[in-house]
């Protein structure tokens, strides 16, 4: 009988020799791979279930804050106050629209309209609320989605340059992210409508169909949005350079570059990828004040002349439909996390990094 030679390295559980079999599906790898998507999966589901109670939340908020607000619902839909309506008018219409009944009859009734998927019709424009954001959300959405683009190059940008700068880069990016977090959008707009339209008349002023009439829109929503995530992507960049697994790919002769890109922008994205769900969140707020200055139509510019006309439901409907983005770019952002961090699906994880990755024999990190 052959005895083995003993060596440094002992045999992996569930390893054989090169005249053995190869591993069976049945190894821990796979029972991990199994637990790794079931974990994701019980994670979307969790988050799906706080996501149908954060929509009847925002429903139930907005439809009793709209009566907090003084003033005749019927009046708001037939003009305002300055509409003088008859008293056979205004009783025509509250008993059109179910303003006669009590308010707790009214939620129930909405409720049950909102559940089949009836956003109702706006008062205001006279037409279904499904076509109003229909027609103004594309707008909308693509304004966010650049803003988060451009956030996210920026954040990511500056964190990378003030990790290899030293201690000077660190302190001056740290302090433009500071201030690019606090600045106030209404403020930052009028800034780049002074510099780039008014004085230097490279951009227009206002909205325009063209890609020029998106630059101010986007750099004033991408703007704060970046300090933010820039301070949060340069302390994750910062944990990953001091990590093991960098120390030890660096032992191996892998150069600076390599390592930057293979190992340690993956892990400081992370935080941002987990935080996007929030971001879209922000940038919604935000359009309201952005479109209004820029007078861009989309659902910011909408919710809030709904909200000045006391349109109940298509102030509703917009709240709905962030709400519903929210959710989905939550549980999307907190799938896509846990997929590329494995470590976040174990067991007992709950979103924030349980151990330092273990390096594979071929050099990457899992």
């Amino acid at each position: 009988m052959t005895n083995r030679r003993s060596s440094g390295l002992s045999t992996a559980p569930g390893s054989v020799d090169s005249g053995g079999a190869a591993d069976s599906p049945s190894t821990p790898t796979a029972e991990c791979g199994g637990s790794r998507i079931g974990g994701v999966a019980g994670r979307v589901g969790v988050r799906v279930l706080g996501g149908v109670f954060v929509l009847w939340a925002a429903a139930t908020l907005t439809f009793f804050g709209l009566r907090l607000i003084p003033g005749d619902p019927a009046q708001a839909i037939l003009g305002g106050p300055g509409s003088q309506a008859s008293a056979e008018a205004l009783a025509a219409v509250r008993a059109e629209y179910g303003l006669d009944q009590s308010i707790w009859v009214q939620y129930v009734q909405y409720l049950g309209r909102l559940i089949t998927g009836d956003l109702g019709s706006s008062y205001s424009l006279r037409m279904p609320v499904a076509e109003v954001i229909g027609a103004q959300i594309g707008g909308t959405l693509l304004l966010a989605a650049l803003s988060l683009a451009v956030a996210w190059a920026i954040a990511l940008g500056l964190a990378t340059w003030s990790t290899r700068g030293g201690r000077v880069a660190g302190a001056v990016a740290s302090g433009l992210e500071i201030v690019a977090a606090a600045v106030p959008h209404f403020w930052l707009a009028t800034v780049l409508v002074l510099v780039f339209s008014t004085t230097l008349r490279w951009l227009p002023a206002v909205s325009t169909p063209g890609p020029a009439g998106l630059v101010l829109p986007v750099v004033t929503l991408a703007l704060p949005l970046a300090g933010f995530l820039g301070q949060v992507m340069r302390e994750s960049v910062l944990d990953a350079l001091a990590s093991p697994f960098v120390v030890s790919a660096r032992a191996r002769g892998e150069t600076e570059s390599g390592v930057r890109w293979r190992h340690v922008l993956r892990h400081g994205a992370l935080p941002g990828i987990a935080l996007s769900g929030w971001a879209f969140g922000w940038l919604i707020s935000g359009a309201v004040v952005v479109e209004t200055i820029f007078a861009r139509p989309g659902l910011g510019r909408t919710l809030l002349n709904a909200v000045q006309l006391r349109d109940v439901p298509l102030v509703i409907g917009v709240v709905l439909v962030v709400a519903l983005g929210y959710v989905l770019m939550t549980v999307l952002t907190d799938a896509a996390s846990r997929l590329a961090d494995p470590r976040l699906a174990q067991p007992g994880a709950t979103g924030r990094r349980v151990a330092d990755p273990v390096l594979t024999p071929s050099g990457g990190s899992r």
